[in-house]
């Protein structure tokens, strides 16, 4: 991470790597990813994901959205996605 990318643009506080609880409402259905890797602001709580997290994160959904649960809990993990 640059240095300029260090600092949380809400709040000027230090962005640190974390894990945090993703929640997708789909309406009739709530999906829940636990453990989903992020950068967290360690001031404010700001949370960003990466590009590949959020790739993983539509594919998780997606299977949870045919399973048709009304509420799914999922560990994030990259080898549960092909």
């Amino acid at each position: 991470m640059k240095h300029s990318d260090s600092k949380c643009p809400i709040c000027n506080g230090k962005k640190e790597q974390g894990k945090v609880t993703f929640t997708v409402d789909l309406g009739t259905n709530l999906v829940v990813i636990r453990e989903t890797p992020a950068t967290v602001c360690s001031a404010c709580g700001e949370e960003w994901i990466s590009n590949e997290v959020a790739e993983t994160i539509e594919s998780l959904v997606k299977e949870a959205r045919v399973k048709n649960r009304v509420i799914e809990v999922i560990y994030f993990s990259l080898e549960n996605v092909a």
